[in-house]
């Protein structure tokens, strides 16, 4: 089936504090961000018809923002309100939600501190990130030759659309080559996440491991899987991993708002096992979101 275009849809998009039919919810080719990525965004789904966590993903567009130079000209509430609203106006009621907000086009050139900052909340229905097929049987990750980079030479603390351009090269290469995604090292050759989600490791003591994300984002996901995790007495670890502990993982699975928790089945020419933890996780997650109840509802209908 032929996907859909994402500019070429109905419904409404909230834009700069009004709804905008969807067509018409555009900007100006020379938009600062455009050129010099002057743009922070997030990605939020919605479970039953309520946003998961989404006061702390206002907050983080926020500060993602100040991490780039410039401020929202709206209130986390106003963001918070703008969200449900969106939803509400286009009847979501499990789908995505992708607040964006950049650097206009009223100035040209690195230098642009009288751009207006725009602010847009979009939402649509969203499957599964990847296919339920690999769910299941867990995902297949090739080691990107992209590396994440040092937190002195990019804002890696922001969710700013600069960061994922080494993303998309690398998970285009991946999926060149029959993987589903990519592994990502840092820039000193640590286990860092995949192009677009946290990873955890389970080792022969039956913790939970996971790199410090000391220069890619501590995940809204991740730390909700951590709580969870913590709630059942399994013990948690943030540590330096290496890509040479990778063979000695029994279970691998990665997080995110759009992955959820999601198996890893093959890292390279490793593979891996579906296991208990990463199918509590996985569990645990789907009823912390309300996905049980999304489901139910579903049925019902």
């Amino acid at each position: 089936m032929e996907a859909i275009p994402f500019d070429d849809r109905d419904g409404v998009i909230w834009f700069n504090g009004e709804m905008v039919p969807w067509r018409e919810a555009r900007l100006h080719v020379l938009s600062h961000a455009l050129h010099y990525a002057s743009c922070v965004f997030e990605g939020e789904r919605s479970y039953a018809g309520k946003i998961f966590k989404l006061t702390e993903h206002s907050q983080r567009l926020a500060l993602s923002a100040e991490i780039l130079g410039f401020e929202l000209p709206y209130s986390i509430a106003e963001i918070d309100a703008a969200c449900i609203e969106t939803c509400k106006q286009n009847d979501i009621i499990d789908g995505y939600v992708r607040p964006v907000a950049w650097r206009g086009s009223e100035m040209m050139g690195v230098s642009a501190q009288a751009t207006r900052i725009n602010v847009a909340i979009a939402a649509w229905p969203w499957p599964s990130y990847f296919s339920p097929e690999a769910r299941m049987k867990g995902i297949r990750l090739k080691t990107s030759n992209w590396r994440r980079p040092d937190p002195q030479t990019a804002p890696v603390m922001a969710k700013a659309a600069g960061l994922y351009m080494i993303c998309t090269l690398s998970k285009h290469a991946a999926e060149a080559e029959g993987y589903d995604d990519c592994l990502m090292l840092d820039w000193r050759g640590r286990v860092a996440e995949s192009t677009g989600a946290n990873i955890f490791l389970v080792f022969d003591d039956g913790k939970l491991h996971t790199p410090t994300p000391d220069c890619f984002l501590d995940g809204i996901t991740r730390r909700t899987v951590i709580d969870l995790a913590r709630q059942r007495g399994i013990e948690v670890v943030e540590r330096v991993i290496m890509p040479g502990e990778l063979k000695d993982a029994n279970e691998i699975f990665l997080t995110g708002t759009a992955a959820e928790v999601t198996p890893v089945g093959e890292i390279d020419d490793l593979k891996f096992s579906v296991g208990e933890i990463t199918q509590w996780m996985m569990e645990d997650y789907d009823k912390a979101v309300g996905k049980e109840d999304a489901d139910a509802q579903s049925a019902a209908e």
